[in-house]
């Protein structure tokens, strides 16, 4: 499965650590930091894993294998 969005993007070197529990990247945008830390322990719990694309300005995609 994958998901796109057409927002800011996520910097290459950031795109790890928006894995991590309470980790923001962007402070102007609402959010607490663990939505995406829950998201891929629960794939990562199923066996599957999740990989994000990214350039800034283009957007983001999620893809969940599993």
């Amino acid at each position: 499965m994958s998901v796109r969005d057409s927002g800011r993007g996520i910097a290459e070197d950031k795109q790890e650590m928006i894995f991590t529990r309470y980790t923001r990247i962007s402070k102007d945008v609402e959010g607490t930091g663990v939505g995406l830390f829950i998201v891929k322990r629960m794939v990562e719990d199923g066996g599957g894993k999740i990989e994000v694309e990214s350039s800034l300005g283009e957007g983001t995609t999620f893809k969940v294998y599993l």
